[in-house]
């Protein structure tokens, strides 16, 4: 049984918002009408399933009191119906509770995702690169949008570093559960006598902030340009397009090459620049977030692992779940097939919000 009393707060705070977005003072903050208007659309929805759920408590009394107080055909009547609602009631119920999880507004954000080379040499590199191709073959089959933001190649290929942000459906709400330590377990290319070899590379997932997000001052910046490395032709490599931009009150610290226009480039850096900023705020504004994006990364370490690929056995194991969710097949993964265990760490995530309610 849900609370009644935690509802009618529910609807008290929505009358609360429609009252907010009325007053003239905040219509002229677009933060906060931005705020309060997502807050809104997520609100309406759970009030007007929390409205059906209570139409069918007040039906059931309804029903209820007409069994007790009436006989022959009407008693009949009363009792089929209070059946039939009975049946009906578990699966509003269950509707209810599903939309009364709290939503994180982050969710329906954009992405920037960061992934970097942790232990094992080249090796981890080569594998950063193929994290990279599983991500947007995912992201294709979403049909999501992605773009380059940065790339550091590895020496033997893959990537040191890239990050590439992706656009589209509640793309932050899946990506998230990408954060962490990915651990690879197979025979390298580099290698000659056979032997497996075990390496790392850390994902990073920060919500794409809008300007309205997180306000940077020109003030703050340090901005450098610098001649672009690594592949993009000649032109790339001996003109200045490169950017590099310091946020000086914190430190934060971001680079962009792969336009061959500086002007794109910095375009793109402020973008990670603003994101990364965006997230350091939220984890300040969140206690539950705090630190959230160094837990991502960890140490990048082996050990330090939320899911491993093992070529040789063709398998993925994703270390957060249990029984016949935690393993799968590899090809199936590599081919950007993620879902299965993305929709599993949610609905494990819902069910332990649902189980708090």
């Amino acid at each position: 049984m849900i609370e009644l009393e935690k509802l009618d707060k529910i609807k008290r705070r929505f009358e609360e918002v429609e009252s907010l977005m009325a007053d003239p003072e905040v219509a002229t903050d677009p933060s906060r009408m931005q705020e309060l208007g997502q807050e809104h659309s997520r609100l309406e929805e759970v009030v007007e399933a929390i409205d059906r759920y209570e139409s069918l408590l007040q039906e059931r009394d309804d029903l209820e009191g007409l069994v007790q107080t009436e006989s022959g055909e009407m008693e009949a009547m009363a009792k089929a119906e209070l059946e039939d609602l009975e049946e009906r009631m578990p699966a509003v119920e269950e509707d209810l509770k599903k939309k009364l999880i709290p939503k994180d507004p982050e969710d329906e954000k954009n992405a920037i995702v960061e992934i970097r080379a942790g232990a094992g040499g080249d090796e981890a590199a080569l594998f950063a690169g193929d994290l990279f191709e599983l991500y947007t073959k995912f992201a294709k089959r979403h049909g999501w949008k992605y773009e380059m933001m940065d790339v550091s190649p590895g020496t033997q290929g893959g990537f040191r570093e890239v990050i590439f942000g992706v656009k589209g459906e509640d793309v932050f709400g899946t990506f998230k559960y990408e954060a962490g330590v990915h651990r690879v377990q197979r025979v390298p290319e580099t290698e000659s006598s056979g032997r497996i070899h075990t390496s790392a590379a850390t994902v990073a997932v920060l919500p794409e902030a809008e300007e309205v997000d997180v306000e940077v001052n020109q003030s703050d910046l340090k901005v450098e340009t610098f001649k672009a490395t690594g592949p993009g032709g000649q032109s790339v490599n001996t003109t200045d397009s490169a950017v590099r931009i310091k946020h000086i009150p914190t430190g934060v610290e971001v680079s962009c090459q792969d336009e061959k226009s500086q002007h794109k480039n910095r375009a793109k850096a402020m973008r990670v620049l603003r994101s990364r900023l965006y997230e350091k705020k939220l984890q300040e504004r969140r206690e539950e977030r705090d630190e959230a994006r160094r837990s991502m990364v960890g140490s990048g370490d082996r050990s330090a692992k939320i899911r491993t690929y093992n070529f040789p056995q063709d398998r993925v194991t994703d270390h957060r779940l249990e029984g016949d969710q935690k393993n799968h097949s590899l090809q199936t993964i590599m081919d950007g097939t993620l879902d299965p265990i993305i929709d599993a760490l949610r609905a494990e995530e819902n069910a332990e919000r649902l189980a708090n309610l």
